[in-house]
């Protein structure tokens, strides 16, 4: 999930191999929603409340996780709360579209600068 906290994106840094910077979120429970999954991890890594949840896009290519192949629905939102890294985060900050981090995780620098650009033709 893409969590928005006064223009500023939410990022962890990961606790478990891959390490690095990575866009809060996880696997889905059986049973559950993919939109309560996102609000879950979310809360789970960062402690936020997420508000304005919408569906961005998908990713699937079979290379995105070192791990396994994994397909990912992203969604953006707006974090409340106070920020802290927990769970599966071992920390979590605030970055702007210039202050990214270099060590990101997965394809979430992809996602990020898709992100971006749909902003900007907004």
């Amino acid at each position: 999930i893409i969590i928005e906290i006064d223009g500023n994106i939410v990022m962890i840094q990961r606790k478990n191999h891959p390490y690095g910077w990575a866009l809060p979120g996880g696997f889905v429970d059986y049973g559950e929603t993919l939109e309560d999954a996102a609000v879950r991890e979310a809360k789970e890594e960062t402690g936020l409340d997420i508000i304005e949840l919408q569906q961005f896009q998908t990713y699937s290519s079979p290379d995105r996780d070192p791990r396994h192949h994994t397909i990912s629905t992203v969604f953006t939102g707006k974090g409340r709360g106070i920020l802290k890294g927990s769970d599966d985060a071992a920390d979590a900050k605030l970055f702007t579209k210039n202050t990214l981090p270099k060590d990101i995780a997965f394809d979430h620098r992809k996602i990020l600068n898709d992100y971006f650009n749909h902003k900007n033709k907004l």
